[in-house]
């Protein structure tokens, strides 16, 4: 009977437990879907950013960063460069509140000579608008040697 009452302990904990986890995700995939109810605040350092000038060729790492200042998790649910030549990353995993992230993304200034204006949009469950746009400007100088496109 002692192992019956153990076992039967251990089913209902087990639910509880499953039923916790079950309801939490569904709560980010109803905020990734863009359940309003499941929105958040976000906190940015800074949504446009101008680097260093550099030479064609160098790649230039370009980070944001931002805070959770909601009550739910800041769940990114895409992230797209407004061109091939700059490659973004985006958290794997939800931003709890509190927290800190980053939005990291990579420039390649190969072929690029000039002034140069990029965005990053996110996708999120950001209040109120769940579109972010993220932009820099760097300069790229031509190698030494060769004759600038612009």
């Amino acid at each position: 009977m002692k192992f019956f009452n153990i076992g039967l302990a251990f089913l209902i904990m087990s639910g509880i437990f499953s039923s916790c986890i079950y309801n939490d995700n569904e709560k980010l995939k109803m905020a990734q879907e863009g359940d309003k109810r499941f929105n958040t605040t976000v906190a940015w350092d800074d949504t446009s950013r101008t680097l260093n000038t550099v030479v064609e060729g160098q790649s230039v790492e370009v980070v944001f960063g931002f805070t959770n200042t909601g009550k739910e998790p800041f769940i990114i649910s895409d992230i797209q460069a407004s061109c091939g030549c700059t490659v973004p990353e985006k958290p794997t995993e939800p931003i709890m509140p509190g927290k800190k992230g980053f939005i990291r993304a990579v420039f390649n200034s190969d072929g690029r000579t000039g002034m140069n204006h990029k965005t990053i949009s996110v996708i999120s469950n950001e209040y109120p608008d769940n579109r972010r746009e993220l932009e820099f400007n760097v300069e790229v100088k031509p190698k030494i040697g060769t004759v600038s496109k612009t």
